[in-house]
């Protein structure tokens, strides 16, 4: 009796070791997943200080470390259209802990570039946090009527214009543009970011930034600089006695640039949806939307999924300008 008596106990108490055993083996992930973040998080940013990239990093870092409970350090990491700090994060490790904050200059990258990052292969997309047009400024001194006046009067139409580097959306809309308009010879000069181009602008080492609102708004202000067009589809509330391209004479081209928040490829969906969570809710304070409604931006929020089918539609669409301004991937 004694023996039979064993062989339930045995078979009861290794069932349980077994179970015991299974639940270990599972709980490193669902941990890490259910702890996070339990250590500083690390925002890279495509463009130098001063960006737009880095303006949306830096204000929405602040909320984000308070809800997290975790120190959020930006790193700035300029380079290559923003490629460089796309290349950093993405053999990332998938734990949340580097997370890349960078503009719709990484469609035009997986396009134009040889050893381009796919958005929606090399990255995870996380969410959309903002959105704004382009603007064409020059210096503020500078007495040209609108954009079609300038192009023409700068030395026999040819001018220099500046953006924030090879392979962003100001650089080629600009090529784009200005090449369809006859007897103007734009030459571009590439910069670290936006605000690194504009400030050339008013040093009077370039002629023209291609740049956002946000990036140059104190100069704005301070009539440093002088906005000739938009490239919205309506006039920019902000700037209500600025031209679109279009009423400019230039083609019909509506471009505006976003800011968008990327995780390493196989980042675990319970992590990249706690970001996208906390970031929708960081977006729609009160205070935070009225920041970056106040600097040009559009703020914006939604899930992941809509975040990588809006990339995967950009990715389409800027290949189709770079095909036609004939950019040779780099």
């Amino acid at each position: 009796m004694s023996g039979q008596n064993c062989l339930p106990i045995r078979c009861t108490t290794c069932r349980r070791l077994l179970q015991g055993l299974g639940g270990g083996l599972l709980a490193p992930r669902a941990l890490a997943q259910s702890t996070y973040p339990s250590r500083p998080i690390r925002l890279v940013v495509g463009f130098g200080a001063g960006g737009i990239a880095d303006t949306i990093a830096r204000t929405l870092g602040v909320r984000f470390s308070e809800r997290l409970g975790q120190p959020v350090i930006v790193d700035n990491r300029p380079g290559a259209g923003g490629a460089l700090a796309a290349r950093l994060v993405s053999p990332a490790q998938p734990d949340g802990y580097t997370v890349l904050v960078t503009t719709a200059a990484i469609s035009v990258n997986a396009n134009a570039a040889r050893e381009a990052i796919e958005a929606g292969v090399n990255l995870t997309p996380i969410i959309n946090a903002a959105e704004t047009p382009s603007i064409f400024a020059v210096h503020g001194s500078n007495a040209s009527k609108g954009m079609m006046d300038f192009a023409r009067a700068a030395r026999s139409g040819r001018f220099t214009f500046g953006t924030a580097g090879i392979g962003t959306t100001e650089h080629l809309m600009s090529e784009f543009i200005f090449k369809a308009v006859p007897d103007v010879e734009a030459t571009h000069v590439p910069f670290a970011s936006g605000l690194a181009a504009s400030s050339a602008v008013v040093a009077q080492q370039v002629d023209m930034t291609v740049t956002a609102i946000p990036t140059v708004f104190g100069q704005i202000e301070s009539n440093t600089l002088r906005v000739l067009a938009v490239s919205s589809k309506a006039r920019m509330p902000l700037l209500p006695e600025v031209q679109t391209l279009r009423e400019a004479g230039f083609a019909d081209f509506e471009r505006t640039t976003w800011i968008g928040v990327f995780g390493p490829p196989k980042l675990p969906a319970a992590i990249a949806g706690r970001i996208n969570d906390e970031l929708n809710h960081v977006l729609r304070l009160p205070d935070v939307r009225d920041r970056l409604v106040r600097l040009g931006f559009d703020p914006r929020s939604g899930t992941q999924r809509a975040f990588a089918d809006y990339v995967k539609t950009e990715v389409d669409k800027w290949g189709v300008v770079i095909r036609s301004t004939g950019i040779k991937p780099a």
